[in-house]
């Protein structure tokens, strides 16, 4: 297994937290093997130097020269289309399913459980009913072992 998400220029990064926790944003450039120079036009963050500690690589990539503009970042991210990529990925489906199930009030969070409930029993129905027919067949003939000599 070939690591490939790299600290590298035009990286997308989300950033884990500190004042743009949630965000997306890219690496324009290496400061130091602790920082990095990041900037994210579409997403609401300000050009700024960050640590990596606060930053997860993402797969997304842009191609962008070292020390990009802001308006060239746009542009690449735009065309891109960097958004709707990252709207796709599962990480990305993962963390808006958490923040829907933190917004849930106590009627929904019930009505959550009854389905929860409804969903179990009928799997435990049709379980029940095929353990059951399981248990009824003949039992399978062992197969004979071939080659053996005696």
């Amino acid at each position: 297994m070939v690591f490939e998400r790299f600290v590298e220029i035009g990286r997308v990064a989300y950033i884990a937290f500190g004042n743009d926790k949630g965000k997306l944003c890219v690496i324009v450039d290496v400061i130091d093997q602790n920082r990095a120079l990041v900037d994210g036009p579409c997403s609401g963050v300000t050009r700024q130097d960050i640590n990596f500690k606060a930053l997860h690589l993402t797969k997304l990539k842009i191609n962008i020269g070292a020390s990009a503009r802001t308006g060239t970042v746009r542009k690449a991210w735009e065309k891109e289309d960097i958004s709707t990529k990252w709207e796709q990925t599962t990480w990305a489906k993962k963390l808006a399913a958490r923040k829907r199930r933190s917004e849930l009030t106590d009627f929904e969070r019930f009505k959550l459980m009854k389905a929860k409930q409804a969903r179990n029993r009928l799997i435990n129905v049709e379980y029940g009913r095929l353990h059951k027919a399981a248990r009824k067949a003949p039992p399978k003939p062992k197969k004979m072992k071939t080659g053996a000599k005696k």
